[in-house]
């Protein structure tokens, strides 16, 4: 059996009329920068994610990007962020000559820990703070925010993988990328809400920051021609936002296929008896309660190999037909272009233990249960072999 890591085709399939019809509609309309489509998407995402304003721009990247520009991010600038999430976390930061600084992450969730927050305290040369909702549930932004604000640091909310997941927080359920001074949003293909292409996007509730959001993904022109400071070409394409516009309506839809598929998984892995026997560690939802429920939307369902299996186990699914993904096995303080801020490995141990072991198995909403039983049964095999 063959069981891909992502199968695109599967949720194209339904709704592949409307969206070529949205994508026809662009075409003949002749509006091919900016425009309609992308104002509509951008009030959509507004309202859905709970924020006053949207920026519809060209990538998850440039969202972090545009985001630090507005900021006034300056050379020798400090933010703090993860170690371990995809590239664009600190390579956004540096690209503007700032100064990544990382702190480890909590082992249960892969996010952030606040606790690691506490030693830059009174550092006059931080910035902001750049917690990442890795894998699709939020890092713990009331500890972050509550910090953040005694030392009067900006908050970028990396939400790029957790679209949808909701928070608990002191003033009632948030969403992800709603609570910090500035959220950014990926919808590269393989996201929950993906596009047909490279596509982002930036929320806040700053009117000010709004403002400039606008003018730097647009070369920061206002009018046309007419520069009062230098921006960059952030645009979201209206083709990429009349194609996500199509597809918001069912995000929910397949958040809640995914936490069933998350759900089997669990079950099937219990019965297993593999946790117990502490070969594999299956996912953990830190705040799951009653009061929210979408608090883990499974972008990727991370399980933990402990023992220096992992590789071996990838191997041998891949031999077996089954697709898996490391995110994320080299920490960005481990990173030659890095090298040069000091790191030494053994200096964050929870993020290298963590990407000695962590392995992302399939769980897109249109995995079927019988799937999800070949997969579960070969990874007993495996450990029956070892």
């Amino acid at each position: 059996m063959e069981v891909p890591l992502l199968d695109l085709k599967a949720q194209l399939k339904p709704l592949r009329r409307a969206i070529l019809d949205a994508i026809t509609e662009v075409v003949d309309s002749g509006r091919y920068i900016l425009g309609p489509k992308v104002e509509a998407f951008e009030r959509h995402v507004a309202e859905y994610v709970g924020s006053n304003f949207a920026v519809g721009v060209s990538s998850g990247t440039d969202a972090l990007l545009v985001s630090f520009m507005a900021l006034g991010l300056q050379p020798g600038d400090r933010v703090i962020t993860t170690p371990f999430s995809f590239f664009a976390t600190a390579g956004a930061i540096a690209r503007l000559g700032g100064v990544p600084v990382f702190a480890d992450i909590d082992p249960l969730s892969f996010n952030l820990s606040p606790e690691a927050l506490e030693e830059f305290a009174g550092d006059p040369n931080i910035k902001a703070v750049l917690p990442v909702h890795l894998y699709g549930q939020c890092a713990d932004m009331d500890s972050i925010l509550e910090i953040a604000a005694q030392e009067r640091w900006a908050v970028v909310e990396d939400a790029a993988q957790a679209m949808g997941a909701e928070y608990p927080s002191t003033n009632g359920v948030r969403k992800a990328g709603s609570m910090g001074t500035l959220g950014t949003f990926s919808f590269f293909p393989s996201k929950n809400l993906g596009g047909m292409g490279d596509a982002g996007v930036v929320v806040t509730d700053d009117e000010r920051l709004y403002g400039s959001l606008r003018l730097l993904r647009n070369h920061g022109a206002e009018p046309k021609y007419y520069h009062e400071f230098i921006g960059g070409n952030f645009r979201l394409d209206p083709i990429q936002a009349a194609v996500l516009s199509i597809k918001l309506p069912y995000l929910d839809g397949w958040h809640r296929a995914r936490r069933t598929n998350a759900e089997r998984y669990q079950k099937l892995f219990l019965d297993s008896k593999l946790p117990a026997e502490g070969r594999l560690i299956p996912p953990v939802s830190v705040r799951a309660s009653e009061e929210v429920f979408l608090d883990h939307i499974y972008n990727q369902y991370v399980v933990r190999v402990p023992g220096g299996l992992r590789d071996s186990l990838r191997s041998f699914l891949s031999e077996a037909g089954i697709g898996t993904e490391i995110y994320y096995p080299v920490p960005f303080h481990l990173q030659k272009c890095f090298r040069h801020l000091g790191y030494k490995e053994g200096r964050f141990p929870e993020t290298e233990k963590a990407a000695r072991e962590v392995l992302a198995l399939p769980i897109y909403p249109e995995l079927t249960l019988e799937m999800q039983e070949y997969v579960v049964d070969r990874i007993v095999s495996f450990f029956g072999k070892t």
